[in-house]
């Protein structure tokens, strides 16, 4: 018996060193050298990631089975990557991430199999699914193994679409076809100086149009963060990037079948918002920061905003209402008077559909001077990438709320989400001006022809202006007809949508028995 047990006890200090010498890398260099490019290891990532002492690794012993081209020496432990589950704030997170200091984090055969093991677990577990980005790309040396290892990642990715909240945090390269996997999740951080994404890197760019450009100017996070719109947040360093990665977590439910957790606040859900009196300016052409205004109804002052450099005239952003989760839609009149244009239009379309995806409820809140006109604007699409916000609020079946708080002109009005496209409620404050355009446009169409003929076209023109307002810009107009639900006192904005939200908590509504829509592209 007690060689027995010797034998078995050895057993495991051979496991529990092989275990170890996986956790450290293929040897102390290669740390050295990943701390030196001011990037965490992958294990050192995966700590802060989760709660402490609740990470499971899933095929710490997988190895590769390539030979040929040096690789048949080159076998390590994990293959360049750490899978497996743990939690965040108490709840199940899956997660997989590329140990550079192998292969360069390379993707080779096992190394995509483990991918696609953590994926499918995630899947079945209905947990969340977090890939912390630091590899070179496809394993050269196993050729088309290697490309098909994506082709598994990319299926599944689009499978978890709208399952299972997905987010991808990029620490290190992401090029050529690897790219696609973070463009198919749902959120995408990234952090600047050490992490890039393009399909074709500098030297090719270069080869093919003779531009000459850096990694970081090319895919760097601000780029896609500021331009691209690819990424969703940019940070200085991998700490505070992880620990938002923490925060959205708790935001958001573990799978399309939950609710987002609610946590409870000591903000009164009846308190009274007076500084919104002066925060929107009567003024429909004054500027003012729509954030301030989010920032005064949500629990305790706090939001957490989604895309805040990428198309700045529209506001995405999650936040609490009395504990629950609700999604912000709202025009910025602080960038470009808040007109929607093609990115606008794309970025809510994304947020709102992310939102009915996970059972998030949404509140729009408007004050929009219409589309942005123009010839490039045209040409690039806005018709039909406009349409993706139409589409994405008229699909969804949470429950939306929308608050006009000062104009809401034209085709921009109906687009963010008005009554007549299937809000639940539809609200006002009394500064509400709601029109097919603006007073002033209106009156020169309209009376174009009495204006000019006048002697003093001038006077003429601001008669006519003040009775296109009186008749049908007065903030009674909508509710009197029915398009609006209630004006309400802006000071009230609070507790009213929390009440109403209450209220259409148990909102069930159905979309017809088909395959999939197919929305605008």
């Amino acid at each position: 018996m007690p060689a027995t047990h010797e034998s078995i006890q050895s057993r495991i200090d051979e496991l529990t060193e092989i275990k170890e010498s996986a956790r450290s890398g293929p040897d102390p260099a290669a740390t050295e050298r990943q701390h030196a490019r001011g990037k965490l290891t992958a294990h050192e990532r995966i700590a802060l990631l989760l709660d402490k002492g609740s990470f499971n690794e899933v095929e710490p012993l997988r190895r590769h089975r390539a030979s040929g081209f040096g690789l048949e020496h080159k076998k390590p432990y994990s293959d360049g990557v750490v899978t497996g589950w743990g939690t965040v704030h108490g709840r199940t997170v899956f997660v997989y991430a590329h140990d550079f200091r192998i292969f360069g984090g390379a993707l080779g055969e096992a190394h995509a199999e483990k991918i696609h093991k953590v994926m499918d677990l995630a899947e079945a577990a209905g947990a969340p699914l977090v890939s912390l980005n630091d590899g070179a790309g496809a394993r050269i040396q196993e050729g088309v193994s290697a490309l098909a290892g994506y082709g598994g990642i990319f299926q599944r990715n689009t499978r978890a679409s709208g399952v299972i909240p997905q987010i991808s945090v990029m620490l290190g390269p992401c090029a050529g076809g690897a790219a696609y996997s973070p463009a198919l999740t749902d959120f995408v951080f990234m952090v600047r100086e050490t992490s890039q994404m393009f399909i074709t890197g500098p030297d090719v760019v270069k080869a093919v149009t003779g531009e000459e450009i850096t990694q970081n100017g090319l895919g760097g996070a601000d780029v896609h963060a500021g331009t691209s719109g690819v990424a969703h947040f940019a940070y200085d360093d991998e700490e505070q990037c992880i620990e938002d990665v923490r925060y959205l977590l708790s935001l958001l439910p573990a799978n399309n079948r939950e609710l987002a957790p609610v946590v409870r606040s000591d903000d009164p859900a009846d308190r009274l918002t007076d500084a919104l009196l002066d925060l929107v300016p009567a003024e429909a052409g004054q500027a003012y920061d729509i954030r301030r205004v989010i920032d005064e109804i949500v629990d305790d002052g706090e939001y957490f905003e989604v895309h805040p450099a990428w198309a700045p005239n529209i506001v995405c952003a999650l936040a609490r209402l009395d504990g629950h989760v609700v999604g912000f839609v709202a025009n910025q009149p602080a960038a470009m008077a808040g007109v929607l244009d093609i990115e606008a239009s794309e970025k809510a379309a994304r947020f709102v559909q992310f939102c009915d995806a996970f059972n998030i409820p949404l509140v729009t809140l408007v004050d929009v001077p219409g589309f942005l006109p123009g010839v490039d604007q045209e040409h690039s699409g806005i018709i039909r990438r406009g349409a993706k916000l139409l589409y994405a609020y008229c699909n969804a079946t949470v429950p939306r709320i929308s608050l006009v708080l000062r104009k809401a002109y034209g085709g921009a009005y109906i687009v963010m989400d008005s009554r007549s496209i299937g809000a639940d409620l539809a609200l006002a404050w009394p500064t509400n001006e709601i029109a097919v355009m603006g007073a002033e446009g209106a009156a020169n169409v309209i009376f174009r022809r009495e204006i000019n003929a006048a002697a003093d076209p001038d006077a003429v023109r601001a008669q006519k202006i003040k009775e296109y307002q009186d008749e049908l810009m007065h903030p009674y107009y909508a509710a009197e007809r029915g398009l609006i639900d209630d004006v309400i006192d802006p000071r009230e904005t609070r507790s009213v949508l929390i009440r109403s939200l209450e209220m259409l908590r148990a909102k069930h509504a159905e979309l017809p028995s088909r395959k999939h829509g197919n929305p605008p592209q």
